[in-house]
């Protein structure tokens, strides 16, 4: 027995009524579940970082990294199954369920934008300090940490700026193809490999790397505020131009395209 695949508008009706859920929250509901997405990662981070140095001195760097990205895969995995909000996520799902001629609904999209990736760092360096007290993590975990920090910050602007577009691009995909999976498992899976994806290609995501960033300052990276803070300010640019851009807008003409043809 087959199942059918959704048609392209039917994922869009899906994804404007979640978007719709989204921005009729209150504050306190979207703090909550901001600051808990910042948990997520580095929970994510902190299994990514333990896996690899375990790894490295049993199987070698490549392997290692392989399985740390494996690793990884469990923040997405945990911020998609409890809902918890991550800034990236928040392109194409709101827009979707935005009144344009309702000023309330615009207020709530620049409350979305703003108070999610505050809070998102805001929980993530919470369990960042916690995680780099004394004894917390295994031996070894803090030079495999400064080595990923390190790494990020000699990355120039341009090269970072076009791996920040196609990590919003790969995460706002990813919400795309959640709302369209019918079953829990298959959306598990989405996000495991999703998230997989982005820490194997080492890509800009603007909440994962300030929050490997911070970890890696926190077992004494050579990395400077003034760069975290620059590297912010290129991932979230680039994040919204790949999310919005390249793929909220070619996703909406597609389900446009599939109304139409219906319709004819």
């Amino acid at each position: 027995m087959t199942t059918q695949l959704p048609e392209p508008d039917e994922i869009y009706n899906r994804t404007k009524a979640e978007g719709e859920r989204r921005l009729s929250r209150p504050p306190l509901e979207l703090a909550a579940t901001a600051l808990v997405a910042g948990f997520d990662v580095v929970l994510g981070i902190v299994t990514l970082v333990v896996i690899e140095t375990a790894f490295t001195e049993r199987a070698g760097a490549d392997i290692a990294q392989v399985a740390g990205s494996l690793g990884f895969g469990i923040a997405f995995v945990f911020i998609v199954a409890g809902r918890s909000e991550l800034f990236t996520e928040n392109f194409l799902v709101p827009i979707a369920g935005l009144d344009r001629h309702e000023r309330r609904s615009w207020l709530k999209l620049g409350e979305l934008w703003t108070i999610s990736p505050i809070l998102n760092l805001a929980g993530g360096a919470l369990l960042v300090v916690i995680v780099t007290s004394q004894g917390v993590l295994p031996n070894g975990v803090g030079a495999t940490a400064v080595d990923l920090a390190t790494s990020i910050d000699d990355n120039g602007v341009e090269a970072a700026f076009w791996s920040a577009v196609v990590a919003g691009g790969l995460i706002t995909a990813m919400t795309w193809l959640i709302e369209g999976a019918d079953s829990y498992g298959t959306r598990i899976a989405i996000a495991w490999a999703s998230g997989a994806v982005l820490a194997l290609v080492h890509l800009n995501h603007v909440i994962v790397v300030t929050l490997e960033l911070f970890l890696g300052i926190r077992y004494g990276a050579d990395v400077g505020w003034g760069d975290v803070w620059s590297n912010f300010g290129v991932a979230a640019a680039g994040n919204m131009v790949g999310g919005l851009l390249f793929v909220t807008l070619t996703r909406f003409g597609q389900a446009k395209g599939s109304s139409a043809r219906k319709a004819a």
